[in-house]
């Protein structure tokens, strides 16, 4: 406030060294309190903050400070914008130091967005500011200089983007950073637009936003949160992909505007030209990458909404699913539904736990799975029941129920010890064309044929042998009550 109100050089000066010892001292008390585990990237910011000052200084006072000899202003250029440009560099490796720990590894898309941002900001610079200051400027190490700040801008506001996306709200002190250097960019934006004779700002109102950084970069070290500022950490990037895609779009939505219906000569062209293309590739793959991830991600909800999440097994409602969707391909075969249910598991979990229950469950399944044909459907129908669905005559079936029943002949070797468990298998069949029954009805008649073989100690029963039993063993055998499985 006493810089913008008095409009003096030497109020500059003392105002920009007052506030500069101020922001150092910040830093210093931050990190004799706080101690963060990675100090250097707040030793760089401390030095970079000496060296804008200094630049500042040389190029706000150069006209004032005359030789003693000949009473001529001393130009101090470019010696001024040498400590600019080192102010820059160290501002550029603490944010490095910052984010790399931040890197989403193997997710490329925060990468991907950050740098459709810095072409964004890079064509829009060149738009606004390069290009007009190199045809106001003679050509020369001044121009070059002078098209260099925008080209810094650009990379500052990339780095800038890529830190609020992998950032979260509770990180006080990198979100007062990221204040300060958006405050350094908009100082540098009124620098540029002087040097491209777009506008005229005084010179106070062109350094008010760096005192302003100054103090909010101070402000930052003595926040608590400065202390975890490049500690590693898992980042969720999905809200923060929109954002920087958000961003990007805006980026070149305003850099494109100007451009359209304007002249431009043959090196905006073939700048703005390859800009664009690059911008446009960068697009286009971002745009494929989350085509292919929104894909993965239904194919990965697809498969947990069809499948038991223990053993891997097809769930009950795909096993219902699975006959209509069969239907064609097993419309000329036979069908036969095998209904298998471990015997005494509830003992089992009773006595060593639903852990061990679980791994038990998990062992059977993959029994199963080695028993029966890729082309067969397994399904973990609930519990320690399961359902194998296959296009098989009858002495097929009653083969195939052979060999499940001997996959559990070996006792189960558990975390609780070598474990026996037995199966009971029921088998239920339709003929050609049977696919167009109810598989309800399949499973019905399937369970009834495991309780039969169940009760009589069987190993496996088909549903049409169990109706031929007479109807008062009939009700002997359906008495019993069903043991059902407490495991998850």
């Amino acid at each position: 406030m006493t810089h913008l109100a008095i409009d003096s050089p030497l109020v500059s000066f003392v105002t920009l060294v007052v506030i500069v010892g101020e922001t150092l001292a910040m830093i210093a008390v931050g990190l004799h309190v706080h101690r963060p585990a990675q100090p250097l990237p707040w030793y760089l910011l401390s030095a970079s903050a000496v060296l804008f000052a200094i630049g500042t200084t040389m190029r706000e006072t150069s006209g004032h400070w005359l030789h003693p000899i000949d009473l001529h202003p001393i130009d101090l250029h470019p010696i001024d914008d040498a400590f600019t440009l080192l102010g820059y560099l160290g501002v550029g490796l603490a944010a490095l130091i910052w984010l790399w720990p931040r890197q989403v590894h193997g997710d490329y898309d925060l990468l991907l967005d950050s740098a459709l941002i810095g072409l964004g900001a890079l064509l829009a610079s060149w738009t606004f500011l390069i290009s007009p200051i190199l045809q106001s400027t003679e050509p020369g190490l001044d121009a070059l200089v002078a098209a260099t700040y925008p080209v810094l801008d650009a990379l500052l506001l990339t780095l800038v983007a890529h830190s609020m996306a992998t950032s979260t709200r509770a990180e006080t002190s990198l979100w007062l950073l990221h204040a300060g250097l958006i405050a350094i960019l908009l100082g540098d934006l009124g620098y540029s637009l002087e040097m491209a004779r777009a506008t005229s700002f005084g010179r106070e109102f062109l350094l008010a936003p760096l005192l302003a950084a100054y103090a909010t970069v101070g402000a930052a070290a003595l926040h608590p949160t400065m202390a975890t500022l490049g500690a590693p950490r898992h980042i969720h990037p999905h809200h923060s992909r929109q954002r920087a895609s958000l961003i990007a779009i805006a980026l070149i939505v305003a850099s494109l505007v100007p451009v359209v219906g304007s002249s431009l000569d043959w090196l905006d062209r073939v700048v703005v030209s390859s800009l664009f293309a690059l911008l446009l590739i960068g697009m286009l793959v971002r745009s494929e990458r989350a085509i292919v991830r929104s894909a993965r991600s239904e194919r990965r909800a697809q498969y947990q909404a069809d499948h038991d999440m223990l053993t891997g097994l097809l769930n009950r409602a795909a096993l219902l699913r699975a006959l209509r969707q069969h239907r064609e391909r097993w419309a000329e075969q036979p069908i036969c539904l095998l209904f298998i249910d471990l015997d005494d598991f509830k003992r089992v979990n009773d006595s060593y736990g639903h852990a061990v229950g679980d791994e038990l469950i998990t062992t059977a399944a993959a029994r199963i799975r080695r028993v029966v044909r890729r082309e067969d459907l397994v399904s973990r129908y609930g519990g320690d029941e399961f359902v194998v669905l296959s296009p098989l005559a009858r002495p097929e079936a009653s083969l195939l129920a052979e060999r499940l029943i001997g996959a559990f002949v070996r006792p189960f070797g558990l975390s609780a010890g070598e474990i026996p468990i037995t199966a009971s298998v029921g088998i239920a069949c339709a003929g050609p064309r049977g696919t167009n029954a109810a598989v309800h009805n399949l499973i019905r008649d399937a369970d009834a044929a495991m309780y039969h073989a169940k009760q009589c100690s069987l190993g496996y029963a088909f549903h049409e042998d169990a109706r031929r039993e007479p109807a008062t063993e009939r009700r002997a055998w359906r008495a019993p009550t069903r043991s059902t499985s407490t495991a998850v």
